[in-house]
């Protein structure tokens, strides 16, 4: 289920209609790449799976804040 819905958002992502509709694709991704990598974490019961997620979330948070903030004034670093 998961896998299925990072494809249709990876298709989003390539093929969405305008730059904020990517980036929310590109956001929903990593979260269901966040719940991917918890649920195989839980199934083998080791923590390397969460630390790479919460790598992965704090990467993504940052990733989304820098390319909305690029929509919106065209320029990352003030």
């Amino acid at each position: 289920m998961l896998a299925l819905a990072m494809v249709l958002n990876l298709w989003r992502v390539l093929r969405g209609p305008a730059l904020p509709d990517r980036i929310l694709a590109l956001d929903t991704l990593y979260i269901n790449a966040l719940a991917l990598l918890v649920l195989l974490g839980i199934r083998f019961g080791t923590t390397l799976y969460f630390e790479v997620a919460l790598v992965i979330a704090l990467l993504g948070f940052v990733g989304t804040i820098a390319l909305a903030r690029y929509v919106l004034r065209q320029d990352i670093i003030e």
